[in-house]
């Protein structure tokens, strides 16, 4: 599977989501996404992304936007932290890389002078029809959520 390009539709893959569900994008059709890849559950960036996109919550459901959170953890890892976060929107388990892939969001990374391949925080706005129709890379937590928002408004 190839990465997608804006103004591409996006293919309708399964999904293995929260509260151990299977869903596809078609699922969520007349509907906006807001796919956003972060690195790990429960580490503090991703923690505060998070929860910046529960609080603005409302906000995108005025738009008629679903969320979806995307890492590479276990289902049980995103229920402990989507439950101890009360995050009103779904996490998608993505152990297989397979949609990291699709979104191309896989980089060499950092760690105290290691390097290692990791999910570079990136967010992706899907139209109703199912439609790429933008991107964030290269995320800084900070002040994030309010632009994705002016971006949805803007469509």
């Amino acid at each position: 599977m190839g990465s997608i390009a804006i103004g591409q539709p996006v293919p309708d893959i399964e999904l293995l989501t929260t509260d151990d569900q299977s869903m596809r994008f078609s699922d969520l059709a007349g509907k906006n996404i807001v796919l956003y890849f972060y690195p790990k559950d429960n580490t503090p960036g991703c923690t505060v992304e998070g929860q910046d996109f529960r609080d603005s919550f409302e906000e995108f459901r005025k738009l008629n936007t679903e969320i979806l959170g995307v890492s590479r953890d276990s289902i049980k890892s995103h229920e402990g932290f989507r439950s101890k976060n009360c995050f009103p929107f779904d996490l998608v388990s993505d152990t297989s890389g397979s949609l990291c892939e699709l979104f191309d969001v896989i980089r060499e990374k950092k760690l105290y002078g290691k390097k290692y391949m990791g999910i570079e925080r990136s967010t992706f706005i899907i139209d109703r029809t199912g439609i790429l129709r933008h991107e964030f890379r290269g995320v800084k937590v900070d002040g994030h959520v309010a632009h994705v928002l002016t971006t949805l408004r803007s469509l």
